[in-house]
């Protein structure tokens, strides 16, 4: 990640951001039945000082909606205003999942499985391909903000491209309470990204539709770490939050239902847990069997399940080891 030379105008959607300028530019998409235009809203803070680009993107999924206020805070502080460099700031990718509050597009497809995309695709290709044309090219590193699906609440995590050392590296930098590497998915933004030479990392905190203020704040925390880091900005002032380091995981795996019944969990998302510690129970509804649920291992707990009445074979818990 090496500074260019010079800083450079920035072309989105027809519209030209030059150095020194800040404008919200839309990026054209679709339209609804009834014929309403819909457009990526993307603001652009082009620094006159040359420096690196750094994409910060949200509502990739509709329903993911921590990721969508990260942005909208950010942007109501005045967070992005830079010395160097410039940053692309989506607060919301998928407009049409959003409306809906919904993950997917109303074609029943994922847009972040549906990355590099086509032009004359379906819907969540269409939008793929039109944000990859125009975004990718203009960035060196970028960051999705996500949520747990549905009611699995992701403790605040980044997660990083295996064997990637440039995004491992943006990972140490953004210093969320656990980092981790993970596969790659096709189609995914963060995948698209990796065969361009373009490291990007992925924040999840929170679940689907509820706001979790804490996951917020180490959204904003971390890109602020970045912005700082790169030298994008000279001080962070305030802090929202204080730690010394990351917490490195490894060997991570879900512990599932053994049963169906009423789930109660007995422990605090991202606390420390102890080989054979129960975690929590499952119990019938009329209290007559229960089974406990116990730690495999000694970890962290990274995501809990806020489903009160669970099948046998739901996720639970994600828990994770130390490296």
């Amino acid at each position: 990640m090496v500074e260019k030379e010079e800083n450079s105008d920035i072309a989105i959607g027809g519209e030209t951001v030059k150095p020194g300028e800040t404008k919200l530019l839309k990026i054209s998409i679709d339209r609804l039945p009834t014929g309403t235009l819909i457009d990526i809203p993307v603001y652009v803070f082009n620094a006159k000082k040359p420096g690196p680009t750094l994409l910060v993107q949200a509502g990739l999924h509709g329903d993911e909606i921590n990721g969508i206020e990260i942005v909208r805070r950010m942007l109501a502080e005045k967070r992005f205003n830079i010395e160097k460099g410039a940053v692309i700031a989506v607060p919301i990718l998928n407009i049409f999942g959003f409306i809906h509050f919904s993950r997917d597009v109303p074609d029943g497809k994922d847009v972040n499985r549906s990355f590099p995309g086509t032009k004359k695709g379906s819907m969540a290709s269409r939008i793929a391909y039109h944000y990859i044309s125009e975004i990718l090219p203009q960035i060196d590193f970028g960051i999705d903000l996500h949520t747990g699906g549905g009611q699995l609440n992701n403790f605040a995590q980044i997660r990083y491209t295996k064997n990637d050392e440039r995004s491992q590296l943006l990972a140490e930098i953004f210093n969320a309470p656990f980092s981790f590497s993970s596969r790659l998915i096709k189609g995914s933004f963060r995948n698209v990204t990796y065969r361009a030479g373009i490291p990007s990392i992925v924040f999840e905190g929170g679940e689907s539709m509820r706001f979790d203020d804490y996951s917020i704040l180490e959204g904003m925390q971390g890109i602020l770490n970045v912005m700082k880091h790169f030298k994008m900005i000279s001080e962070i002032e305030p802090q929202y939050i204080e730690r010394f380091k990351t917490i490195p995981l490894t060997d991570r795996k879900w512990i599932r239902a053994s049963t169906a019944g009423m789930f109660i969990p007995h422990i605090t998302n991202g606390s420390e847990i102890k080989k054979g510690q129960i975690l929590g129970i499952i119990s019938d509804t009329y209290a007559k069997q229960t089974k406990n649920i116990k730690a495999p291992s000694d970890g962290f707990v990274i995501c809990v399940n806020h489903q009160a009445v669970v099948n046998q074979g739901d996720a639970l818990f994600h828990v994770g080891v130390r490296s």
